[in-house]
């Protein structure tokens, strides 16, 4: 198939955006000339790290048990939280394995749970905490060589650790290793867009900035295909990774547990009996082992707050409902935010946080994906691909079993298939 695939990750580059980017040069052709679909759905829970684990698995979140962008840690002030940086934490293989193992060469370039990974060309997203080093962390994580050489020579144009100039700096950096090394397999994590719809909303002015310097950076590697002179031989995928929903309220469920005595201090110290893990959009309920008192009296607070409509709760799932989602076997209940809602861990007050009446603009994501108009955007070009065809519905856990194929390897065996349509028949 083809000699090179290059994904370009553009976070929360979802559904409503479809109509703008049919209009922007770079997208628009890649649109016109390749397979497309505004209806990808993501993966329970809709958090970044999540999503891009099974990108690359073919698997749901129960499985390859990246299940929240966070391990698990209470009273932990979330500059100060560990995140899932390293690719020992994934549980099954993933496309990169695959290419490394029939001998193709990888590249990453601030792609996901990717810290000491097979890829060869790495350079995975970390995130310097506490008193930690930016650069020292990306160069001990990522492949040293490669970072190293990248820093003497490019590091000077980089602005800053912030948006829009990181993902400026990451696109250099992302047309040079194509020159340079023309890896079979590449993947990049660019994120401006996710960034803007946090600070400013779904519908503020910055998001349709960010959108088009995104298309910018595409026309990039396009354009550096092009100088390396493998354009035949090259497949283009973009895709998006989840939705975003503005945040009118922002809650702090824990306050009610801690109202009832199963958040405490003892000793100069927070102790929990039950502890919601905040995804955003929902929240994981955490239960001592074995406490059974402390569960029922978590759930029967739960249903009562859920019967209040300034507790923005939807739904509170069990079991039945998350094996449907795929949720993971740890997790036995899930709190789901109503739209207009997000949760946060913090024991902060109020508990509610009218953000409307304080002027914060926010959105974020993190809830189920079969909430309506929260699809993403998937759009795959080049060689062998049918131009100017329209998928219609697909799943996340198709993406790697299709990176497979268009690189002409067999996938291990996951959740997903193929997306045998895309291609061009011979």
């Amino acid at each position: 198939m083809a000699k090179h695939l290059i994904v370009i990750s553009i976070d929360a580059f979802s559904e409503d955006h479809w109509e703008e980017a049919k209009k922007l040069p770079n997208l628009s052709y890649l649109i016109n000339n390749g397979s497309s679909s505004r209806e990808l759905k993501s993966v329970f829970p809709t958090l970044t790290y999540t999503v891009h684990t099974t990108m690359v698995t073919g698997v749901y979140p129960n499985k390859h048990g990246i299940i929240h962008n966070h391990p698990f840690q209470p009273f932990v002030p979330e500059k100060e939280r560990n995140w899932y940086w390293y690719q020992k934490d994934v549980q099954v293989p993933t496309i990169y394995d695959l290419a490394k193992a029939n001998k193709l060469t990888t590249a990453g370039l601030l792609w996901p749970v990717t810290g000491k990974s097979t890829i060869k060309y790495n350079l995975p997203e970390v995130k310097a905490i506490k008193k930690e080093n930016q650069v020292l962390k990306l160069l001990k994580t990522g492949n040293l060589l490669y970072c190293l050489d990248l820093e003497l020579r490019l590091g000077r144009y980089r602005a800053g650790f912030k948006q829009h100039q990181l993902d400026d700096y990451i696109t250099l950096l992302t047309t040079d290793t194509i020159k340079r090394r023309k890896p079979n397999l590449l993947m990049v994590h660019l994120i401006e867009l996710d960034n803007a719809k946090h600070h400013h909303r779904i519908d503020g002015k910055e998001v349709k900035v960010a959108l088009a310097r995104l298309d910018k950076r595409v026309g990039d590697i396009i354009k550096a295909v092009e100088k390396a002179k493998i354009q035949d031989e090259t497949v283009i995928m973009v895709l998006g990774d989840h939705g975003h929903f503005n945040v009118d309220c922002m809650v702090h469920l824990n306050n009610l547990l801690k109202d009832k005595g199963l958040i405490y201090e003892e000793k100069g110290r927070m102790e929990w009996r039950a502890y919601l893990q905040s995804t955003g959009g929902n929240a994981y309920l955490h239960i001592k082992d074995g406490d059974t008192e402390a569960e029922r009296i978590a759930i029967d607070i739960l249903n009562d707050a859920m019967e209040t409509e300034k507790y923005g709760i939807d739904e509170i799932y069990g079991s039945s409902v998350l094996e449907t989602l795929r949720g993971h076997k740890d997790i036995k209940y899930v709190v789901e935010a109503k739209v207009g809602y997000a949760f946060d861990d913090a024991l902060k007050l109020p508990t509610v946080e009218n953000f409307l009446e304080a002027g914060i603009k926010y959105a974020t994501h993190g809830y189920s994906p079969e909430k309506p108009n929260y699809k993403c955007n998937f759009i795959v070009a080049g060689r062998d691909i049918k131009k100017g065809y329209h998928l219609g519905p697909m799943e996340m856990v198709d993406i790697a079993p299709t990176m497979a194929k268009i690189l002409g390897l067999d996938f291990y065996q996951c959740d997903g298939e193929v997306l045998e349509r895309v291609f061009q028949k011979k």
